[in-house]
C-alpha cells in the first residue's frame, strides 16, 4: 500500500461521490473552507495496486489547548455505505485494520516531525462495538469531545413529497401547512450579500439561546467555499416575500424584521445539510416552512437524503440539545451514529490538552 497527496478535485470527487458523499466535513470544498481559516491541509490517498481505497483530509490545527492531526468524518474507505454511514463487511475487518494502520502510522510520522500531541479522527462508520474494537486495536480511545456531529437526524428523500409530509410528527406537519395557509414565504439567495441578514438573525438566536456563535469571518468562509461550486444557498422564512396585505401588523412597521428564520444549507451530491440556523422568537412558524423548503430543494437536485445535523446524545452533548433535536426529529426520518471521535496519543503533552477539553465539556454541561 501507498499513500499519495491528492491535489486533482476531480479525482477526489469521484472517489468522494461513488462513495456516497457521506459528509460535507470530507468533501473538497471543506477542505479549502479550512484553508480560508487560515489551516493547513493535506489531502490524501491510500492506494494499493495502483488502485485508490480510502481518502483522508487531514486539518492541522494549532489550538491553544495542544497541536493536533484532525480528521473530520473520514477517512473514506471503498467499503458500502447506507443511510449516510460506511459499514465493513464481516469479511473485511482484517483488511479494514490494515488499511487504518497505514493512515495511522504516515499521521504518526509527520505528527512527529511537526509537533503535533495527537491525531483525531471523526470517523464516519457506524458505531458498533466492533468498530469501537478495531480503533482500540491501534491504540486510539474515545476524545474527551466532539468536534463534528456524531449523532444525527436524517430525512429520506428517496419517497415522494406528500409521503414526507405524511410520516412527519402531526404537529410538524400542521405548522408547516399553517405557514403555507397564512401565506409566508421563504426565500432561496446564492449570494454572500444575504450574510448580513442572516447574521442578524444569528446574532439575537446566540443571545437567546445562549451559545458562542461563529464569527461572520467564519461563515462568510463558509458559504464562498461551497457557493464556488454552487453547493452553498441561504434560506429565508418569514413575511419578507409575501404580499403586503397579508403582512401581521407588527411585521408591517417601519424597522421590523419581516425575515423570521434563516439557514445556512450546504449541499453534497447525495444530501443537503442544515449546517447553521437562526431564527426569532415568535408564534409564526416561520422555521417550519422554512425546513420544508429546503428539504424540497435537496430533493430537487436529486439528492438521498436532507440531514439536520447533531441532535442530543445523553452524556455526549449538552442537554441544551433537547429542544432543538425534538424540533428536528418532528419533520421524521431516522438517526445516523457514528462512532464516537477517537484519539491517538503521539505525545505525553496530551495529558494538557484532554484535562482542558474535559473542563470544557464540564462548562457546557455534558
Amino acid at each position: 500500500m501507498d499513500i499519495s497527496e491528492i491535489t486533482n478535485q476531480s479525482e477526489w470527487n469521484t472517489f468522494f461521490d461513488a462513495a456516497g458523499s457521506l459528509s460535507f466535513h470530507h468533501s473538497w470544498e471543506w477542505g479549502e473552507f479550512q484553508k480560508l481559516l487560515g489551516h493547513d491541509i493535506l489531502r490524501i490517498g491510500l492506494y494499493e495496486k495502483g488502485s485508490l481505497e480510502a481518502i483522508a483530509l487531514v486539518v492541522k490545527i494549532r489550538a491553544k489547548r495542544g497541536p493536533f492531526l484532525f480528521i473530520p468524518h473520514g477517512p473514506i474507505f471503498r467499503i458500502p455505505s447506507q443511510r449516510l454511514a460506511q459499514k465493513i463487511p464481516q469479511d473485511g475487518l482484517s483488511r479494514m485494520q490494515e488499511q487504518l494502520k497505514h493512515i495511522q502510522q504516515y499521521l504518526i510520522d509527520i505528527a512527529k516531525q511537526e509537533g503535533f500531541w495527537f491525531i483525531r479522527i471523526a470517523p464516519v462508520l457506524e458505531r458498533t462495538q466492533t468498530n469501537e474494537n478495531l480503533f482500540a486495536s491501534l491504540g486510539f480511545k474515545t476524545a474527551p469531545l466532539y468536534i463534528h456531529a456524531e449523532t444525527m437526524w436524517v430525512v429520506d428523500l428517496m419517497q415522494s413529497a406528500d409521503d414526507i409530509l405524511k410520516n412527519m410528527r402531526k404537529n410538524t406537519r400542521y405548522y408547516v401547512k399553517r405557514a403555507i395557509r397564512e401565506n409566508m414565504s421563504v426565500t432561496k439567495h446564492a449570494s454572500i450579500e444575504a450574510l448580513d441578514d442572516f447574521w442578524n438573525l444569528y446574532k439575537l438566536t446566540s443571545q437567546r439561546e445562549h451559545f458562542t456563535p461563529y464569527s461572520k469571518t467564519y461563515l462568510t468562509h463558509e458559504f464562498n467555499a461551497f457557493h464556488k461550486n454552487n453547493n452553498a444557498l441561504f434560506f429565508f422564512g418569514g413575511f419578507h416575500n409575501s404580499p403586503k396585505n397579508i403582512i401581521p401588523p407588527k411585521f408591517a412597521q417601519r424597522g421590523a424584521s419581516q425575515k423570521l428564520a434563516g439557514s445556512l444549507i450546504v449541499f453534497t451530491k447525495s444530501c443537503g445539510y442544515y449546517h447553521q440556523g437562526a431564527s426569532i422568537h415568535t408564534q409564526f412558524p416561520a422555521a417550519y416552512l422554512l425546513q420544508w423548503e429546503s428539504i424540497l430543494e435537496s430533493q430537487k437536485r436529486g439528492c438521498q437524503y436532507y440531514s439536520f445535523h447533531g441532535i442530543f446524545d445523553p452524556g455526549r452533548t449538552p442537554r441544551a440539545w433537547e429542544g432543538l433535536s425534538l424540533f428536528k426529529r418532528g419533520f421524521g426520518g431516522f438517526q445516523v451514529d457514528y462512532l464516537y471521535t477517537q484519539d491517538y496519543v503521539v505525545s505525553p503533552w496530551y495529558f494538557m490538552n484532554f484535562c482542558a477539553e474535559k473542563y470544557l465539556a464540564f462548562r457546557r454541561g455534558i
